[in-house]
């Protein structure tokens, strides 16, 4: 399997580092360095990189300066507790750039908001999860042969019928 590790250009690893965990309401813990750290997920999946700008002499994320960050970038992050996420967020800015709604093309609830490096960041809601309706159920066990069935039948028609 491969995984993806985005890594962002940040001012300060460790108030960035508590802003994600507070939106995703993770306990919070320290980065594993001053200049670098990873938002994991419960079951120790990356979801984010935190990374020092200018630490060390990455191209891209030498500063801030050589262009504006997040540009070009969506974090886009589906969560499976949105209510929980959306009260963490208002706690978090004082403004969202898109309130809650209904994506159109996702047909999922998200909102929008800017992190602390000004990172565009956008909550989308987890589907919920599709429940088999009557038409995609199983048909009748009768309807379908198998060879136990068929086993049964040569049987019965082997067998000389009673008459009485």
């Amino acid at each position: 399997m491969k995984r993806t590790w985005t890594i962002i250009g940040v001012s300060d690893v460790a108030g960035s580092f508590k802003w994600y965990q507070s939106l995703f309401g993770q306990p919070e813990t320290p980065p594993g360095h001053d200049y670098f750290g990873q938002i994991l997920d419960t079951d120790g999946t990356v979801l984010l990189c935190l990374h020092q700008w200018g630490a060390h002499e990455h191209p891209s994320l030498m500063s801030p300066d050589e262009a504006s960050p997040g540009n070009g970038l969506l974090l886009f992050f589906r969560v499976d507790d949105f209510d929980m996420a959306l009260k963490r967020a208002r706690a978090l800015v004082a403004r969202f750039e898109e309130e809650p709604h209904v994506n159109p093309n996702t047909q999922t609830r998200e909102f929008s908001l800017r992190d602390p490096d000004g990172y565009y960041v956008a909550i989308n809601a987890l589907p919920a999860p599709q429940r088999k309706g009557p038409g995609r159920r199983r048909p009748n066990k009768r309807l379908q042969p198998t060879k136990a069935r068929g086993r049964i039948r040569k049987s019965r028609e082997r067998r000389p019928r009673l008459r009485g």
